[in-house]
């Protein structure tokens, strides 16, 4: 049986299959969320199976993930714990990006997901528990900080409430140091997308921009890119090119 980094290759099959059906499922909660539906109904058995038509791209999409996570995981908890998170993100993308929400029961159920790891984590390790609420009080409250200083100088909202919850609950999966990074990556990536959508007349000034989709796209980055790689990437960035 062949083996790519010490895992048997059938195992990469079967989680690409299980993100096949997952990425299916999540073209559902793209479509019951943002009508502030249920995910979990007889509907889905009844009427999405039966007669809805597969968002391959999605699927396709969603498996790749799950089977680049068995590679950079491996069998331990941080697989379970982004096989859970990876389609929460790609729905806060999705409706984000088309109906410039996100959904209080997607955060919230990330919320709650993200606690029950933290504490599983804190049974073993109570620095890790540590981390992972200080990632909530650090996501959070950037987020937090900049919607308020933004309602002051400006008069409205600089950053929706929906990504100040997203940005709690990736704390809780990512740890403080972690989601402070996604913050620099998602910050960044915005500033150059918006750059060039107002450039290319794509966009106008006074429309906005939903910045879930680069608070998505930065904690992808996070998961499966190593840390100090980052880390790296980004002192060169901001130093431009000086650091060494």
């Amino acid at each position: 049986m062949m083996y790519i980094n010490d895992i048997q290759i059938l195992w990469y099959f079967i989680i690409g299959v299980v993100g096949l059906g997952v990425g299916y499922f999540v073209d559902w909660c793209n479509i019951r969320l943002p009508e502030y539906r249920k995910c979990f109904s007889r509907e889905f058995f009844t009427t999405f199976l039966k007669c809805g038509k597969p968002n391959y791209i999605l699927m396709i999409l969603t498996a790749v993930m799950y089977v680049a996570l068995l590679y950079t995981c491996g069998f331990s908890l941080n697989l379970v714990k982004y096989l859970i998170l990876i389609p929460m993100l790609l729905i806060a993308f999705c409706v984000d990006y088309k109906h410039y929400i996100i959904p209080n029961r997607l955060t919230l159920t990330m919320l709650e997901v993200g606690l029950v790891f933290s504490f599983v984590e804190g049974a073993f390790n109570i620095n890790l528990a540590i981390d992972r609420f200080l990632g909530l009080v650090v996501g959070g409250g950037i987020f937090l900080a900049i919607t308020l200083l933004g309602g002051l100088v400006m008069g409205k909202e600089a950053m929706g409430l929906g990504d100040v919850k997203l940005m709690g609950a990736l704390g809780l999966f990512l740890g403080w140091r972690s989601v402070i990074v996604v913050a620099l990556i998602a910050f960044l990536v915005g500033a150059i997308i918006s750059i060039g959508l107002l450039i290319t007349k794509v966009k106008k000034t006074d429309e906005y921009i939903p910045f879930g989709p680069f608070i998505v796209v930065a904690t992808l980055v996070v998961l499966y890119v190593p840390f100090q790689t980052i880390v790296y990437a980004l002192m060169k960035i901001f130093t431009l090119g000086m650091y060494q």
